[in-house]
């Protein structure tokens, strides 16, 4: 089931660029399990072009939203977990723009997928939709290629899997850290401006000022789970 919403005032470009949710669900699988999970899509752009972040199960749901009349530059993957990739190629093949993740996570994308990502992402990179740049963070932890991406004219971060309403994401899987993903957080996500807003990739969005009092609970719940 899938459903675009539209229930977070978030801010517009002076240029006209404005970000979309597109919720998907599917199941998540990795080291030989699967769970139920609820994706945020996000796409932003103008009524002329956009970006789409995180092609997650329902490539018909994110066709609809990106629509007819839309050119997509590019197909961002915040990293390789499948919930997150599977349905990039289905996507990438309907609109003929190019799916990118950081090198990092290609393990993960080659369990999806036979043929390789169209394009890696760097730290540092920076892509242009209209009027906004996206600026690439490599923010490790969750996953060793997880990537946000930071738009400073929207004052808003797509963290992916890496920070959410109430902490970081998960590490207790394959190919994921716990002190990596608190590091990623403190020094690439909690140095954005207070009121960033992060936009996630499950669940409800969050800001920067009500993360950052609480890294400390992080990390005295992660070394109460260790005793």
């Amino acid at each position: 089931m899938s459903d675009t919403s539209s229930e977070l005032s978030l801010p517009v470009s002076d240029g006209g660029v404005r970000i979309e949710r597109v919720v998907t669900s599917g199941t998540f699988e990795l080291d030989g399990g699967s769970w139920e999970a609820d994706n945020n899509v996000w796409v932003v752009g103008t009524d002329d072009e956009v970006v789409v972040i995180d092609c997650a199960h329902d490539a018909r749901a994110i066709l609809r939203a990106v629509g007819h009349q839309r050119k997509v530059t590019h197909l961002l993957c915040t990293h390789g977990h499948n919930d997150h990739i599977n349905a990039v190629a289905q996507v990438a093949a309907a609109v003929r723009a190019p799916a990118c993740i950081h090198d990092g996570d290609r393990m993960l994308w080659d369990a999806v997928y036979e043929v390789a990502p169209d394009q890696t992402l760097e730290d540092g990179q920076v892509i242009q939709i209209g009027d906004v740049e996206l600026h690439v963070i490599h923010t490790p932890g969750h996953s060793p290629g997880a990537c946000c991406f930071y738009a400073p004219a929207l004052g808003v971060v797509f963290s992916g899997d890496t920070l959410f309403n109430g902490g970081p994401g998960a590490t207790g899987r394959s190919f994921s850290d716990f002190d990596t993903i608190v590091e990623s957080i403190t020094d690439r996500l909690l140095s954005l401006p207070d009121d960033t807003v992060v936009l996630t990739g499950h669940g409800d969005h969050t800001v920067i000022a009500d993360e950052a009092p609480h890294r400390q609970e992080w990390l005295d719940a992660h070394a109460a789970s260790d005793d």
